[in-house]
């Protein structure tokens, strides 16, 4: 009896660490705890918080695929030319995914990579213009308010007044520090060539009417600080990376 008790024990300890490894059995197939690891690395990835709610509804997903794929298999799907296309696509999917991930692990991006490259955009970055600007639906007007200021009435209230840039009105017509291309053409081709505290002495048309503007101040353009953007240099330094590594594995490649 006691032999029988130390074998029944010995089998016991020996059948744990397997079940152990899997999540469920289901009509005799074991389910490996792998798979619920796996889903719960997607929902990681989309940056969802795993708690053991959401653990447990990913342990019924994982338990429902193994039925549902059973049930697949029972019917012969998998033999189906049209399942083994979307197959192979599925694996070329994940793996081309993961070779990607190695790549960007085998050669993260430095903090010297993203200095340099901080240092690049800032030397490179041309002006920045701090404007005012009255905007009005007609020539005419335009010309009338440029009379006014020739006779001494101050640019901020007019912009107060008559501006249908409401916007920029409230606030005297500023638009803040902004470099040309965020203006379009029109506008950004008549600033540009104002010196400090110079108004346009024509009117500018663009689409979207008739405006007066006035140039308050220049400077070189401003970077933000490198802490608050390093996540996107990052980012884009990671990108170009991977693009390069892409192009290199194409230019190897003997296409026949």
């Amino acid at each position: 009896m006691k032999r029988n008790f130390t074998l029944a024990a010995l089998a016991l300890a020996l059948t744990l660490p397997a079940a152990a490894q899997n999540l469920a059995i289901v009509n005799g197939k074991p389910v490996p705890m792998a798979r619920l690891k796996a889903l719960e690395a997607q929902v990681a990835r989309s940056g969802r918080p795993i708690d053991d709610q959401i653990r447990e509804q990913l342990r019924e997903e994982a338990i429902l695929r193994e039925i549902f794929m059973q049930e697949a298999e029972r019917r012969g799907l998998r033999a189906s030319p049209e399942v083994k296309a979307q197959l192979e696509l599925a694996t070329q999917t994940v793996l081309i995914r993961e070779l990607f991930a190695d790549e960007q692990r085998r050669h993260p991006v430095t903090e010297a990579e993203m200095r340099a490259e901080y240092d690049r955009i800032a030397q490179s970055m041309g002006q920045e213009y701090r404007a005012r600007h009255i905007l009005v639906d007609s020539e005419e007007e335009a010309r009338a308010i440029l009379s006014e200021l020739a006779k001494g009435a101050k640019f901020d209230e007019l912009a107060r007044q008559r501006s249908k840039d409401k916007g920029s009105g409230a606030n005297g017509g500023d638009l803040d520090w902004a470099t040309p291309d965020v203006f379009v053409p029109e506008f950004s081709q008549a600033m540009v060539k104002l010196g400090k505290g110079e108004t346009t002495r024509e009117p500018v048309k663009s689409p979207f009417g008739w405006h007066i503007i006035r140039l308050d101040d220049v400077r070189k353009a401003q970077l933000p600080d490198f802490e608050a953007v390093k996540p996107q240099l990052q980012q884009q330094l990671q990108q170009q990376k991977l693009a390069r590594f892409q192009e290199q594995l194409r230019a190897r490649a003997k296409v026949q």
